[in-house]
C-alpha cells in the first residue's frame, strides 16, 4: 500500500511537471504581462519621499512626593502608544497645519483648486502621509512623513517634533507649577497652625508661673529643677568619688621602692614630697660622683650616704602619709554620695509625681509644637528642593535629530513590487495554466484517443513551424507522413483503387497541408494519386500547389467543363489535382451526389488514390454528402485544439452515414507533449540526419516558447496558408 501511495505522489508530480512543461509559454506570458504590468504601474505611480525624525520620550513623574524617594524611569509600552496618539491629535497637528500653511500645500494632492480646511487636511496628513513606530522595548519614537515634496515632508516631521517637545515641556511645567503652588498654600498653613501653638504654650507657661524654664524642659517648676540638680550633683559626686578610689587603690598597689619614680607634679601635685625628690636626687648625685675618687671609708663618702639616707627615709614617709591622704579623700567623697542618694530618694517620693501632673498640658503642648515645628521645616526644604527643580527643570523629551529631504523616493519600492510581481505573476501563472489543464477536455495522448473513439491511430505528425517542409527531403520530417501511408494502406483492401477523404470536426487543424504532403507521399511512392479540393467554401489546395483554381470541381459537378479540362497533371511527381472551381454561389448538395459517384468512378480507372480535402464536418454540410460518396475517411485531429466532445460528434455524424472511419491522425503533436507521443516525435528526429535534427529541435524549441501551451486554442494553431476550413 505504501509503495501504491508513492507511486500514485510520483505520478502527480510528473504531471505537475508535464503541466508547466506544456504550458511554459502561457506561463512565461502571464508573468511576463503582470511584471511589466507591475513596471508599468509603478513607473506611472506618484514618487513619495520619506522624512524621519527621532524623538526620545520618557514617563514623567506622576506627582510631587514629599517623603518618598523619585523611582527611576523605565519603558512603558502603554505610555508610549498614548504618546502616539498624542503626537496624531489635533492638538500636535492643528498648529503644524495652521504654522507650515498645509491647507494651500496639500490642496493639488487632493485635485482642490481652494485651501483645504484643517480636518481635510489634518485627516488626509494623518492617513496618507504620517506613521509614527517605535522600536521594541525603546523609548525612541520615529516620526516618519511621506510627501511628494522631499522638503515639504522633512519641514513637516521636523515642525511635529518641535511642537509635541514644546507641548510636552509645558505640560510638564504645569505640573511643576502645580505642585510648587500646592506646597506653598500647604507650607502657609502649616506656619498658621505652628503660630497658634507657639501661642498655646506660652499661654501654659503664663498661667503655670514657669516663665524662666526652658521649654524643652520635662518638668518646668522651681522643684523639679532642684531635683534635676541634686542629680547632676550626685553623678558629679559619684564620678569624683570612683576617682579618688581608683587613684587610692592604684597608689597603694605600688611597691615602696617603685614609688619614688612616680612622683612628678601631674601624678603627686605635693610641693613638699616635690621638694624633697628633688633633695634627693641632689644627694644621690654626689654620692655617684665621690664613690668612685674616694674610698668607702673615707669620711666625705660617709657623710654624703648618710645624708642620701636620711632624706630617702623623710621621702618615704611623705609618700606614706600622701597614701593616707588618698584614702580619707576617697572616703569622704564616697560618704557625701551617699548622703546625696538618700537625699534625693526622699525628694523624690515627695515631689515628682505631684509636679507630673500638673506639668503634663505643657508638655503634650510643648511636644506638639515641637511636631508641627519639624513638618514646617521640612515643607520648607522640600519646596526650596522642588524651586531648584523648577529652575532647572528634567527635560523628558529629546530631539535626536533634524530631518534633511530625501535624496530618492521611497515609495513606489522597486525592488519590492517586483518581487510581489514575480511571485504573483509565478503563483498566478502556474494557477492559470493548472485551470486551463483541468478544464482542458481535449485528448491528451494516444492511448486516450484509441480509447474514447475506438480507431486506430494512423499516424502522429509531430509539430513544425513550416508544415509544407520547406521543400526539403529530411527523412526526419517525411517519416511521419511515410508511417501514415504505411498504416493507412494497410487498413485498406490491397490491389484497388480507393475514394478517401480526410476531415476534421473543426475549422484550422491542419488538415489541408497534411493531405497535400501525404498525396505528394503516395505518388512519390510509385502510387496514382489525384487530389480533389472539395472545399469549395475556403479552398486552400491551389495555392499549396502553385496552380489556378479554376476550372474546377464546382464547372465539372455543374457539367459546364468535361473531366479531362479541370485535371491538372503532375503538380508533384505522380500528382495529379483537381481545384475547387469558381463557379459562383457552388456548393456540395445532395443533388450533386449522383454525379460525385459518377466522377469518383471515372477516377477510380485512372488512379490509384482519389484523395479528397473536405471541408470541416461539423457546420457545414458539404462534408456529409462527401462522406457519403467515398469508400472510407480519416478523422484528423489537431493536438489539443478542439474538445474531446465535437470530436465524438465528428465521428458520430461519419458514422451514421455508413462511411467507414478508417482511422486517426494526430496533427501538430509537440515534442514535449507527453510520453506515447514521444515515443512517435523523439523516433522520427532520431532517424533524420544530424542537421536535420538539429533543425527538428529548433523547431520544436521555437514552437513550444512562440506558440505556448499546445492545449492553448487561441496560441498554438498552425494554419496552412489559405486553410479557412
Amino acid at each position: 500500500m505504501a509503495t501504491a501511495h508513492a507511486s500514485k505522489e510520483s505520478a502527480s508530480l510528473a504531471d505537475f511537471l508535464q503541466i508547466l512543461r506544456l504550458r511554459k509559454a502561457l506561463i512565461a506570458l502571464i508573468l511576463a504581462l503582470v511584471v511589466i504590468t507591475a513596471l508599468a504601474v509603478t513607473a506611472f505611480l506618484p514618487r513619495w519621499y520619506l522624512a524621519t525624525t527621532k524623538v526620545r520620550v520618557e514617563k514623567p513623574e506622576g506627582e510631587v512626593k514629599l517623603f518618598q524617594a523619585q523611582s527611576t524611569n523605565s519603558y512603558d509600552p502603554y505610555f508610549l502608544q498614548d504618546q502616539f496618539k498624542i503626537m496624531q491629535s489635533e492638538k500636535i497637528l492643528y498648529p503644524v497645519i495652521e504654522r507650515l500653511g498645509l491647507g494651500a500645500k496639500l490642496a493639488p494632492l487632493l485635485g482642490a483648486t481652494t485651501v483645504l480646511p484643517p480636518p481635510i487636511a489634518y485627516r488626509f496628513l494623518v492617513d496618507k502621509m504620517l506613521r509614527i513606530e517605535s522600536q521594541r522595548s525603546s523609548s525612541l519614537i520615529e516620526i516618519n512623513v511621506f510627501g511628494q515634496d522631499p522638503q515639504l515632508a522633512a519641514d513637516i516631521a521636523n515642525e511635529i517634533a518641535r511642537t509635541y517637545s514644546a507641548d510636552r515641556i509645558a505640560l510638564a511645567t504645569a505640573d511643576q507649577r502645580e505642585g510648587l503652588a500646592h506646597l506653598r498654600q500647604e507650607l502657609v498653613l502649616q506656619e498658621q497652625v505652628v503660630s497658634r501653638q507657639r501661642d498655646a504654650v506660652e499661654k501654659l507657661r503664663k498661667d503655670l508661673n514657669i516663665s524662666g524654664v526652658d521649654l524643652n524642659a520635662r518638668y518646668s517648676d522651681m522643684e523639679i529643677e532642684t531635683l534635676r540638680q541634686m542629680q547632676n550633683t550626685l553623678i558629679a559626686l559619684s564620678v569624683d568619688a570612683i576617682g579618688r578610689k581608683t587613684r587610692w587603690e592604684r597608689f597603694k598597689s605600688i611597691a615602696t621602692e617603685d614609688r619614688v619614680g612616680l612622683v612628678n607634679s601631674e601624678l603627686i601635685p605635693d610641693q613638699n614630697i616635690l621638694n624633697l625628690l628633688q633633695a634627693y636626687l641632689v644627694a644621690d648625685q654626689k654620692v655617684t660622683q665621690l664613690k668612685p675618687r674616694l674610698g668607702e671609708a673615707h669620711p666625705d663618702l660617709i657623710s654624703a650616704v648618710d645624708n642620701r639616707g636620711k632624706i630617702k627615709e623623710q621621702l618615704d614617709g611623705q609618700l606614706r602619709g600622701y597614701e593616707n591622704a588618698l584614702e580619707i579623700a576617697y572616703k569622704e567623697a564616697d560618704a557625701r554620695v551617699a548622703e546625696l542618694k538618700n537625699q534625693l530618694a526622699q525628694a523624690k517620693v515627695a515631689q515628682i509625681l505631684s509636679a507630673r501632673d500638673r506639668m503634663r498640658p505643657f508638655e503634650e503642648a510643648a511636644q506638639k509644637l515641637d511636631d508641627e515645628t519639624r513638618l514646617l521645616t521640612t515643607l520648607k526644604l522640600t519646596l526650596r528642593q522642588r524651586e531648584i527643580d523648577f529652575q532647572v527643570p528634567k527635560k523628558t523629551i529629546e530631539i535626536l535629530n533634524t530631518a534633511e529631504p530625501a535624496r530618492f523616493p521611497s515609495r513606489p519600492n522597486w525592488v519590492l513590487n517586483v518581487t510581489f510581481a514575480f511571485l504573483f505573476g509565478g503563483v498566478f501563472a502556474v494557477g492559470v495554466a493548472v485551470l486551463l489543464e483541468y478544464f482542458d477536455t481535449s485528448f491528451r495522448s494516444v492511448t486516450d484517443v484509441e480509447t474514447r473513439l475506438r480507431l486506430p491511430v494512423l499516424g502522429v505528425i509531430p509539430f513544425s513551424r513550416d508544415p509544407m517542409g520547406g521543400g526539403g527531403n529530411d527523412p526526419a520530417e517525411i517519416e511521419p507522413y511515410r508511417v501514415l501511408h504505411t498504416n493507412l494502406n494497410l487498413t485498406l483492401k490491397p490491389g484497388q483503387p480507393h475514394a478517401l477523404v480526410i476531415f476534421s470536426a473543426g475549422p484550422g487543424e491542419g488538415k489541408s497541408t497534411t493531405l497535400h504532403r501525404l498525396a505528394s507521399l503516395m505518388a512519390a511512392e510509385g502510387e496514382r494519386v489525384v487530389l480533389v479540393d472539395s472545399d469549395l467554401r475556403r479552398p486552400t489546395q491551389h495555392r499549396l500547389a502553385g496552380r489556378p483554381k479554376e476550372p474546377g470541381l464546382g464547372e465539372l459537378l455543374l457539367g459546364q467543363k468535361t473531366l479531362d479540362e479541370v485535371i491538372q497533371t503532375n503538380i508533384s511527381p505522380g500528382l495529379d489535382f483537381i481545384p475547387c472551381g469558381a463557379a459562383p454561389g457552388f456548393t456540395l448538395g445532395l443533388i450533386f451526389v449522383h454525379r460525385l459517384r459518377d466522377v469518383i468512378a471515372t477516377l477510380r480507372g485512372r488512379y490509384d488514390k482519389i484523395v479528397f480535402d473536405s471541408p470541416p464536418l461539423i457546420g457545414v454540410s458539404d462534408a456529409s454528402v462527401l462522406a457519403s460518396v467515398v469508400d472510407g475517411a480519416v478523422l484528423l485531429i489537431q493536438h489539443r485544439r478542439n474538445p474531446q466532445s465535437m470530436v465524438l460528434r465528428a465521428q458520430q455524424i461519419v458514422e451514421n452515414l455508413k462511411t467507414p472511419l478508417t482511422g486517426v491522425v494526430l496533427n501538430q503533436v509537440p515534442a514535449n507533449a507527453g510520453t506515447d507521443y514521444g515515443y512517435y516525435t523523439n523516433n522520427y528526429a532520431y532517424y533524420g540526419d544530424a542537421s536535420a535534427r538539429k533543425s527538428q529541435r529548433r523547431h520544436d524549441s521555437a514552437g513550444t516558447s512562440s506558440g505556448g501551451s499546445t492545449g492553448d486554442k487561441d496560441k498554438l494553431v498552425l494554419r496552412e496558408p489559405g486553410d479557412k476550413g
